[in-house]
């Protein structure tokens, strides 16, 4: 290869056309002229408001001008805030401030009163949807006697159960019936997990809670929603022009569930849990003996403790679960639950260590026994001693006596509980924040239960000291809070449970929101 110096030399020379004389001249060789041929003159002056000389002035623009800031989405500008006639005027006509009576379901009701596409929407559909779920055709204005019988409003919350958000559709995206779904599908989701966890208690009494989730999951899993819809014969209401079984499942499957979720919220609110589980297994179908709601197989510990009476004669049916009324003298407000719970054999732990040392210590500081007027005293005294043994059993840990004894610890407790506080705190949220949407709720409502706050709670109690270890691990679980803070959230969840069980969902309230403090709004001690 040629050096650099002569290769550009001959390059250089090699296009110059140099006549060639008689005699050899020397040639000085000034400048080098690169092959550059400049664009023709345009033949016409470009106008000024030319589309393509507009197109070059924009580039050369945009080279020298800084990267443009984006702006927040409009839904998060604030806008003013109405003058105060016109919010009166607001709060005045909401159907939610109209039922004194009935906070709760006046907190689900629309924010503002139904526009004449939605009463169109109501005459042409819900019959239909009434029939499919059971339900008289008659206007459910004509049912009770005056504003304060729930039943009167299910035609109101029955529209709104069906409106998911449709982007395509202008109806389903105003305020009051976007939210109004939304927060009845915040409801329903935490009334159908405390359904079925009631009823899989008590038909199934020797099993632990593991197999009932899966239970649960198999029966209401969001896969499997859509074909509940389809059997109830409500998918052309929620699915109108499209064929159920040809989408995707990401189209299908969140209206489905949206749906199914605020239907049962909007039952539950109108006509109470019997009614949701006649809906559940006469409307839809479900039957908790079908093989695909069948747990996983497991090595099951050897139950070798009795069950209550009731239990033993035959597996209770969800017609028993829903016709139950405790009798009238009855020791708790859930009799059957708590007996599903707390297995008869815990009478063998009266008068030990725990009872007499440190159950009236926990007591005092839950505030137990609650004030009752019974007619008869015996009635309160043996309330007091299956409570007791409820609360030792709320604090008795698996690692103590379950591979003996599988029903003696507050598994099944810790199982209740946590439903009902679901369901305590979704109540209260409702009924604090009228204008909120159901996703804002459930963010809420995530935080304010998380399982490290509930553990936490009982620690500033100083409950956690009570907790009754196995022999073997009790020291590790006493000095690792990665072992010890899992334990103190289950023992709170199942005191949760307990206190459903024997006092009703008032107490759960209290415990939530008086005792231990979850919304963390009381003063703290200094």
């Amino acid at each position: 290869m040629a050096p650099p110096a002569m290769a550009f030399q001959s390059l250089a020379l090699a296009p110059l056309p140099l006549p060639q004389p008689a005699a050899r001249r020397r040639v000085r060789v000034l400048a080098v002229a690169a092959d550059y041929t400049p664009p023709p003159p345009p033949s016409s002056p470009e106008p000024a408001n030319s589309p393509s000389r507009l197109l070059r002035e924009l580039a050369e623009r945009k080279k020298v001008m800084s990267p443009k800031k984006k702006h927040p989405p409009r839904r998060f500008i604030l806008k003013p805030p109405l003058d105060d006639e016109r919010l009166t005027q607001r709060f005045l006509n909401s159907p939610q401030l109209s039922l004194k009576a009935l906070p709760l379901l006046s907190s689900c009701l629309p924010s503002a009163p139904l526009s004449a596409a939605d009463r169109t929407w109501m005459d042409e559909y819900l019959l239909e949807a009434k029939q499919a779920l059971g339900y008289p055709l008659a206007p459910s204005e004509t049912l009770g006697d005056g504003d304060d019988c729930p039943a009167r409003h299910f035609d109101v919350l029955l529209y709104l159960a069906f409106q998911h958000l449709d982007p395509s559709c202008e109806r389903t995206r105003t305020r009051h019936v976007r939210s109004g779904h939304s927060r009845l599908w915040f409801l329903g989701q935490y009334v159908l997990e405390l359904a079925f966890c009631e009823f899989f208690l008590q038909r199934y009494p020797r099993e632990s809670p593991g197999p009932m989730r899966e239970r649960v999951f198999s029966l209401i899993g969001k896969r499997v929603l859509p074909k509940w819809i389809k059997a109830a014969s409500l998918h052309n209401l929620v699915f109108p022009y499209d064929d159920l079984d040809r989408m995707i499942r990401k189209d299908r499957e969140p209206p489905s569930k949206a749906v199914f979720w605020a239907l049962f919220g909007a039952i539950y609110l109108c006509f109470g849990m019997p009614e949701v589980y006649r809906v559940l297994f006469e409307a839809f179908g479900m039957d908790p003996e079908d093989e695909n709601c069948q747990p996983k197989l497991r090595r099951q510990l050897e139950d070798v403790d009795y069950v209550s009476v009731e239990f033993e004669k035959r597996q209770l049916t969800w017609q028993d679960v829903a016709a139950y009324r405790p009798p009238p003298d009855a020791l708790f407000t859930h009799p059957r639950l708590f007996r599903a719970c707390v297995p008869p054999g815990m009478h063998r732990f009266r008068g030990n260590i725990w009872d007499f040392d440190n159950r009236p210590k926990v007591m005092n500081t839950l505030g137990y026994p609650l004030p009752i007027n019974d007619r008869i005293p015996e009635i309160k005294e043996a309330r007091n001693i299956e409570l007791g043994l409820g609360l030792q059993l709320c604090f008795l840990h698996p690692s103590k006596h379950k591979f003996d004894h599988p029903r003696f610890c507050f598994e099944r407790l810790e199982y209740v509980g946590q439903k009902i506080q679901d369901l305590v705190m979704a109540e209260r949220l409702l009924m604090k924040h009228l204008d909120a949407p159901g996703r804002w709720l459930a963010e809420k409502h995530r935080r304010l239960l998380m399982n490290k706050y509930c553990g936490r709670y009982l620690r500033d109690k100083h409950l956690h000291h009570y907790i009754v270890y196995g022999e073997s691990v009790q020291d590790r679980f006493e000095h690792n809070r990665r072992l010890r803070n899992p334990s103190t959230t289950s023992v709170q969840q199942a005191i949760h449970g307990l206190a459903y069980c024997v006092y009703g969902k008032p107490d759960v309230r209290r415990l939530m929101f008086e005792v231990f403090d979850f919304e963390q709004v009381q003063p703290k001690a200094v």
